[in-house]
């Protein structure tokens, strides 16, 4: 009988947090700038200097806590851990070990219909440390510490998950729980959230567990480095060798992955209370303060989407799939356009251009009362839909006001009757067999001639006083 194995998978999630300061000290968390400036003796690890905590990662750590059903540690401390690596200037990572702010919560996901809770051991705060690049034209490697310092949390999950899908739905989920909070935009491409995968195949029923992939920053990546190990780990059983218990690092180039370090060599990081930090009182009131803050989260938005407005269930599920959309479509709507008018241009327009552009809706910068403004000049027949098309491209690209690019780029419907009787005219009269398909009953006729009109007209023309005229003219 052919052995059964199973897969089983925990994770590790780094999330940065979205304070405009740093955990210890008043630098900036901006993504990006020139290497080493947004720093200071705090973050670069300076000699005699001392950290201060920003208040704001404490709430947006229980804020998360709270949302991911957790119990909060109300009476909590950091630690220091000890390793050396060039890009952690001080020799040791402030985190917490001990006493972690947030543990035993849980959250539910859904894959293929299928519910199921995967439960999160515990959520602890800690600082980043820098970034490494390496010169492959030089061989040298150069360190920018503008991330060190930056705010993280890390999800540390149980083993719960089984498959590359529960895992991609767990992440999913925790994006949208953490992004609806507003405490990180978890954008995977900047690192802002980044998983660690633990990962082990076995026989059914046995308990060893098995190796670790670090650093995956793509939902795809994590997908392929789960498939591809765990057929590593399988051929390897079936061979009758060893799975090494080790730390790997997945090229997703080469859809292959190579170990960094083994378990057993692991350093002991000498984990101590950190002595320039006292402990974190989160008191009764402070926590109820967190709580009142929570959002309306994704289930209460849809439950209230479908009752309010009436939206298809598709359309809900769409737009509440990632808070800029929920934001542009609830702006939209305080601005007086109509629902079902504002999903439309998201499920269609919006949502082909993401795609096309390969962006996220993280990405989008229009502002929701440029899509207004445009929405009502199609209501009063200031541009039909056709030519909308073309300016909400300019809005979504450039914010463009609409009433003012389309005076620059004439583009507004012509409404002249007599212009375009006299185009009309003319179209007919140089189409006898079309105007002899039409009389026999013959439909399509109609579309040409509609189309012809159009074409004459650039696209400006108002098409129900166009469809009105011929059949006017034909009847």
């Amino acid at each position: 009988m052919s052995k059964q194995y199973e897969t089983v998978i925990g994770l590790e999630v780094h999330v940065e947090l979205a304070t405009r300061t740093k955990i210890f000290c008043g630098c900036s968390t901006a993504f990006g700038g020139a290497p080493n400036t947004h720093t200071c003796p705090v973050c670069t690890g300076m000699p005699g200097s001392l950290p201060v905590l920003n208040k704001q990662v404490v709430e947006y750590a229980a804020a998360v806590g709270l949302a991911t059903n957790c119990t909060i540690t109300q009476y909590c401390k950091f630690d220091r851990k000890n390793y050396f690596y060039p890009d952690n200037p001080q020799n040791y990572q402030i985190s917490q070990l001990y006493l972690p702010i947030c543990r035993n919560g849980h959250v539910e996901i859904d894959v293929d219909g299928r519910k199921k809770n995967v439960r999160i051991h515990e959520i602890h705060m800690e600082e980043d440390a820098g970034k490494l690049v390496h010169d492959p034209s030089t061989g040298n490697s150069l360190v920018d510490f503008n991330r060190s310092g930056v705010p993280l949390i890390e999800i540390v999950s149980e083993p719960d998950m089984r498959s590359a899908e529960e895992v991609i739905a767990y992440l999913e989920k925790l994006r949208m729980i953490i992004q609806y909070l507003g405490a990180s935009d978890c954008k995977l491409q900047e690192g802002s959230m980044r998983a660690d995968v633990n990962l082990s195949v076995r026989e059914v029923g046995a308990e060893e567990f098995g190796t670790e992939m670090k650093n995956l920053n793509s939902f795809s990546a994590i997908a392929r480095a789960i498939e591809g190990e765990m057929e590593r780990q399988i051929d390897l059983i079936e061979d009758g060798k060893k799975v090494v218990q080790e730390t790997r690092r997945w090229d997703d180039d080469k859809e292959y992955s190579y170990p960094m370090r083994s378990k057993e060599d692991a350093q002991d990081y000498r984990y101590f209370p950190e002595p320039d930090l006292t402990p974190i009182v989160i008191s009764d009131e402070w926590l109820d303060e967190i709580r009142s803050r929570q959002p309306e989260f994704r289930d209460e938005k849809q439950a209230r989407y479908k009752e309010q407005f009436g939206l298809p269930e598709y359309d809900i599920n769409i737009i509440t799939e990632d808070k800029t959309l929920t934001d542009l479509f609830e702006s939209c709507i305080e601005l007086g356009a109509a629902a079902k008018e504002v999903s439309n241009w998201i499920m269609g327009d919006i949502m082909r251009l993401l795609k096309e552009k390969e962006m996220e809706a993280s990405d989008i910068h229009f502002s929701p009362a440029n899509l207004v403004k445009m929405i009502q000049m199609i209501e009063s027949g200031a541009i039909n839909r056709k030519v909308a098309k073309k300016v909400f491209e300019a809005i979504f690209d450039e914010d463009v006001d609409p009433e003012v690019y389309v005076e620059e780029n004439g583009l507004k419907t012509v409404n002249d009757e007599g212009a375009l009787r006299k185009v009309i005219e003319e179209i007919v009269a140089n189409n006898p067999k079309s105007v002899e398909d039409y009389k026999a009953g013959k439909k399509k006729a109609m579309g040409f001639f509609v189309g012809q009109t159009m074409r004459v007209m650039k696209g400006k023309a108002d098409p129900a006083m166009v469809n009105q005229i011929l059949k006017e003219m034909l009847d």
